[in-house]
């Protein structure tokens, strides 16, 4: 039975908790190596892959189907979830990368202001999608030893480049559906981020402008490149 949510509250820390000790049980079975990281890094990929079917199930057990966002696979983290979970089982890297920049400047936004309003299925797809792109975006360096690609600049613009596309995309999607891919028509309801960039549609740059800043942080930590001892 569903009641309704709201962030920031004892519940939300709760899940919070949850997720993160999931995560961590996560990558320390791939770091074991071996047969534990074979099953890991698929059962990972596909946990993933699945999202979005789950997602479905869960809109039309909750008697929400006729909603485009739930139904569609077109926000950022459905996009996400795909280019995670082929980057485990493909290991290209366009997608390690739009899993790595992504998930972490982008899906984690999600978790901290989640734009769900109840709990019930829709709750519980949504958290396990946002946190198992999350385990996929920690577990390409953690486990698998990934890497961005050099120099800051290539990397950055690369997963720009697309960012920039995908916003085009959902800009067209929304003008075609009336639906709010990317809150890139209106900020959630939910408080956000967004609340403090702005008025639409000038919120739309200064996202683009934060995602520039989150991109280049999270390409900082490699930096330095590794010893060839």
């Amino acid at each position: 039975m569903s009641h309704s949510f709201e962030p920031f509250s004892r519940e939300h820390l709760q899940v919070i908790l949850a997720g993160s000790a999931g995560i961590a049980v996560v990558l320390m079975a791939g770091r074991r190596g071996g047969a534990w990281k074979t099953a890991t890094t698929r059962g990972l990929a596909w946990i993933n892959l699945a999202a979005w079917p789950v997602s479905l199930v869960a809109a039309w057990w909750q008697g929400a189907a006729h909603v485009p966002e739930n139904v569609l696979p077109f926000h950022l983290c459905d996009l996400a979830a795909v280019a995670a979970g082929l980057a485990l089982l493909t290991k290209t890297p366009l997608f390690r990368s739009l899993t790595y920049f992504w998930g972490l400047a982008g899906t984690n936004q999600g978790l901290v202001t989640p734009a769900i309003r109840e709990t019930g299925p829709i709750f519980f797809s949504f958290f396990l999608q946002h946190f198992t792109i999350v385990a996929a975006a920690l577990y390409l360096p953690v486990v698998l030893g990934w890497r961005p690609r050099r120099p800051l600049w290539k990397a950055v613009g690369e997963v720009f480049a697309w960012s920039v596309a995908y916003l085009c995309f959902a800009l067209a999607v929304n003008a075609i559906t009336g639906a709010n891919f990317a809150y890139a028509s209106h900020p959630p309801e939910n408080p956000s981020l967004l609340d403090h960039l702005g008025p639409w549609p000038w919120y739309v740059f200064s996202m683009l402008g934060l995602a520039i800043v989150f991109y280049t942080l999270l390409w900082l930590p490699f930096a330095r490149p590794r010893s060839s001892s």
